[in-house]
């Protein structure tokens, strides 16, 4: 069932997102070479911690899960797509990063990710997470009242598909409000005009997920969790937490501004 919020439902789910928004960020100033996954992990717990926030991820099992998941990061390394379980994995210069965190705050979730590289960073990697947030970027512009989840996901798509890469099948963004999972889905593509409209007070976790290789394929890690590439290739992910509002798209994990 989706669930359509009130304005102060959503203000409410922008105190959940600044709280991400914060754990991203100082994730982000922390990442360097030869600091461990595991660190950034705690970090992030320190932040949500401190705003009396607790974590979606820790715990979270799904049914693909063969354990629940143990951080409140989800931290995804090259080749890893997205569902990195966060380890004792020392940061290498030129390492591309994903990041995943959530957090419940007041009864609402928020959910946001980035993705980076630390160090001396390649060209392709960086055409990579430019077009991923570009694609991001395109998805927003398109979560306005009068269309549908279709134009999101084209919108996403085709950003994707013309810079050449790959796209994950089956995963993509998802609604997400007293939890962080709920309806609908939000495909990273898909054709304009088709599925859901979208209405004021609808709040939806919008989130690319490119792999560098142009092919679609990938596999799940020996951990259960963490999805790679078939092809090696390396992987980004972006995401925000967006709510559809008559004023248009109000974006409730934005960081600095962004």
């Amino acid at each position: 069932m989706v669930e359509l919020k009130t304005n102060t439902s959503i203000d409410a789910m922008h105190e959940a997102g600044q709280v991400v928004a914060r754990a991203l960020t100082a994730v982000r100033k922390a990442a360097d070479v030869g600091v461990s996954l595991r660190e950034l992990d705690e970090l992030a717990r320190d932040v949500l911690r401190e705003a009396g926030a607790a974590s979606p991820f820790l715990g979270y099992r799904p049914s693909f899960a063969p354990t629940p998941f143990p951080a409140v990061i989800c931290a995804s390394v090259n080749d890893a797509i997205v569902h990195g379980i966060p380890t004792g994995y020392r940061l290498r210069d030129g390492d591309l990063v994903s990041i995943d965190c959530g957090a419940h705050l007041g009864g609402w979730a928020g959910d946001s990710a980035i993705s980076f590289v630390v160090g001396r960073p390649r060209p392709a990697d960086v055409r990579l997470i430019e077009t991923a947030e570009r694609a991001l970027a395109a998805g927003i512009e398109a979560a306005v009242v009068g269309n549908r989840i279709g134009d999101i996901a084209h919108a996403i798509g085709s950003v994707c598909r013309a810079a050449g890469y790959g796209i994950p099948d089956g995963f993509g963004g998802h609604g997400i409000g007293r939890r962080m999972h709920e309806d609908p889905s939000v495909p990273n593509e898909g054709r304009p005009g088709r599925g859901l409209p979208l209405r004021p007070g609808l709040v939806l976790a919008i989130e690319p997920m490119l792999i560098a290789g142009g092919t679609d394929g990938f596999h799940a890690a020996p951990d259960g969790w963490t999805l790679c590439t078939d092809d090696g290739s390396r992987a980004a992910h972006v995401e925000h937490t967006v709510a559809i509002t008559e004023a248009g798209p109000r974006v409730l994990t934005a960081r600095d501004g962004l």
